[in-house]
């Protein structure tokens, strides 16, 4: 690996790629112009922290791992392996959210009736992930010009675009669905009673810890980083929100599906615009970074459990790899999981309440991950205090201890708003809703405790 070979333009195309997608968009714009209120705090309170954070910590311990070695530093082995396993766990758990992003897309380049068919969506994610999966098994990797031609195409582009179609929209005074007013920039009851979507609109600031751990590649970490972090989220923030405020501009509300709402937008775009080739285009542009997507994510979070694995934490049996390196197992074991979690399309009632369900439950396993990250950050401050630290998070003590205190508060806040059941998305059975959340949040977090157990079980009867 060349080291120092990471400038401001590389640092900044990484951080965008990390974080943007498509497909947080249709949760934030059902708060309509009060969006860019929660996305300015959630900026303040968790986006820039998360940053801060992550620079520290991806510049002094820049090994493989990634936030397993940071917490395992901090708190031992068993915390680190609960970590890394909700860190893998949230991103099975958020495969299906994205494939049947991907799905409903296709459905509208041919039947976009099947974009709401819920034996459709539920089909075509299984059948779409076990292809990735086979695929990754056979050593078959997307290269990175491949990966980063995808993020544009199916993730920058289409949000830069539809955020310019929606300023457009406004400048020429056509017809809003919402009201864009000093008033209606503060949240109102109506936006109460969907808070729970807050846990979506921070996991979409989700993913700047990735590129942290690249500190030590980076020709000039104390220029660069801040740098490339603020050109970043100028970036991020402005196509989420323009984004999200295009999409609630011309969608009603309460035909909003939270799927395919961006292609809902796309489609209005272009019918009033006489632009037929608009939806296809945009269509296989989504897809193509979806895919892009799955492909660079798929083999990502098994590579934590397998350093898990391989460090003792996690059994033996984990750690198998074929002849190309591939962690088959985990794999296999991943995509059997997915399989049992997109039966949730067939069974829930509505696709919009199986993409929430998914969704909340992904992103409140991904805070609980920032937790840790927090967590750990001012532990080893205090602990390490004369760590060599490339990039240190201002104000000394004081600074990181506010900085992870804001993750800390945001983080848990937010998890606990995901318990409240929204109104854009109704539940007749709240219980079960409540029921579906503990119980798979639980499990989620209890299972590793068995794992390790069970792992240093193996490594004691040698």
């Amino acid at each position: 690996m060349e080291k120092k070979s990471l400038g401001l333009f590389s640092l900044v195309m990484m951080n965008v790629i990390a974080v943007d997608s498509v497909r947080t968009l249709s949760f934030s714009a059902v708060y309509g112009f009060s969006l860019v209120f929660f996305y300015l705090l959630a900026a303040l309170v968790f986006f820039i922290p998360t940053a801060l954070v992550s620079a520290e910590l991806g510049s002094s311990w820049p090994d493989r791992g990634g936030i397993y070695v940071w917490v395992r530093e901090a708190f031992g082995k068993r915390w680190s392996l609960i970590a890394i396993w909700l860190n893998w766990i949230y991103n099975v758990i958020w495969y299906p959210t994205l494939l049947a992003l991907i799905s409903g897309t296709l459905a509208y380049l041919f039947q976009p009736s099947l974009a709401e068919n819920p034996f459709y969506v539920g089909v075509s994610v299984i059948g779409l992930f076990w292809t990735a999966t086979l695929m990754n098994c056979f050593g078959m990797r997307l290269s990175s010009l491949f990966s980063t031609i995808a993020a544009l195409l199916g993730a920058i582009f289409p949000m830069l675009l539809i955020a310019c179609l929606g300023i457009f929209w406004m400048v020429q005074g056509k017809p809003s669905q919402i009201v864009c007013s000093w008033d209606t920039f503060f949240p109102g009851s109506a936006q109460g009673d969907n808070l729970g979507f807050l846990t979506n609109v921070l996991f979409g600031l989700l993913g700047l810890e990735m590129v942290a751990t690249h500190a030590r590649e980076m020709r000039n970490p104390q220029r660069d980083y801040p740098r490339s972090l603020l050109i970043s989220a100028v970036i991020i923030l402005f196509t989420i929100v323009f984004g999200s405020l295009s999409i609630a501009l011309v969608v009603p509300s309460d035909q909003l599906h939270l799927a395919t709402g961006v292609m809902q937008a796309f489609t209005i775009f272009a019918d009033t615009y006489g632009l037929p080739w608009l939806s296809p285009l945009i269509a296989l542009c989504i897809i193509l970074g979806g895919l892009g997507g799955v492909g660079a994510w798929i083999i990502g979070p098994t590579k934590g459990l397998l350093v898990a694995s391989q460090d003792g934490s996690l059994p033996s049996f984990f750690a198998k790899v074929n002849a190309r390196g591939v962690p088959v197992r985990i794999l296999l074991l991943q995509a059997s999981l997915v399989s049992v979690l997109s039966l949730l399309f067939v069974f829930m009632p509505t696709i919009n309440s199986s993409y929430w369900i998914l969704s909340v439950i992904t992103a409140q396993l991904a805070l609980l991950v920032y937790i840790a990250l927090f967590a750990s950050a001012l532990k080893l401050r205090y602990l390490h205090p004369k760590k060599n630290r490339p990039f240190r998070v201002p104000g000394k003590n004081l600074g990181i201890s506010l900085v992870c205190g804001l993750g800390l508060l945001s983080s848990s806040l937010v998890i606990a708003f995901g318990f409240i059941p929204p109104m854009a998305v109704p539940f007749h059975n709240v219980f079960l809703y409540e029921l579906i959340l503990v119980g798979g949040g639980g499990l989620c977090c209890l299972i590793p405790f068995f794992l390790y157990r069970s792992g240093q079980r193996n490594r004691n009867s040698f």
